[in-house]
């Protein structure tokens, strides 16, 4: 990674709890000005082309906070790892060079990957109703995206990092799956 002269990964979906590459350590980090948003279609991990998921990307907003995991690859391939991301990341993704902050106040230049409005796979805002109904009905190659929702809101609980929509979509996600258990 020397372009962006970082050894820093932030991660704020499936990379908090699958991050699938060797680190040196991972640390809560806070990146300041952008939000988690399930704006970003998946087509292939976690729907299909005709019935996508939702996942997560980040969307600018002043501001905002997005709590995360920054993952140290000092030591490690860089671009071995960033490649493998590169490959994991496809479907509308951008490499974006960001700062984060550490909890201890500390701050360090990291790489995090984004879904930029103009990609094909943006789906954009929606409802929390809307949006839980297509995370629970929607399956791909890497599994259903409900299982992709619940394990990143339980590795944001697990890290105590904040995050108000997820809390909110989860409310509708169980709710909704309650509800045909029941039925």
């Amino acid at each position: 990674m020397s372009d962006l002269k970082t050894d820093w990964i932030f991660g704020y979906g499936s990379l908090i709890w699958r991050p699938s590459f060797d680190f040196a350590h991972a640390r809560p980090a806070l990146l300041r000005g952008w939000q988690r948003r399930f704006w970003q279609g998946s087509p292939d991990h976690r729907g299909t082309s005709l019935a996508p998921g939702r996942v997560v990307t980040i969307v600018e907003q002043t501001g905002a906070q997005c709590w995360g995991m920054g993952f140290n690859i000092t030591g490690f391939e860089a671009e071995a790892i960033l490649s493998e991301l590169d490959i994991r990341e496809s479907g509308g993704y951008v490499r974006l060079p960001v700062q984060i902050e550490f909890t201890d106040g500390s701050s360090t230049h990291a790489l995090t990957y984004f879904a930029p409005p103009e990609n094909p796979n943006y789906l954009g805002p929606a409802s929390l109703v809307q949006m839980s109904e297509q995370i629970r009905s929607s399956a791909g190659k890497s599994g259903r995206n409900s299982e992709y929702f619940i394990r990143l809101a339980m590795a944001l609980r697990e890290y105590d990092l904040p995050d108000d929509e997820i809390g909110a979509l989860e409310v509708y996600v169980r709710q909704a799956s309650d509800e045909s258990e029941n039925g």
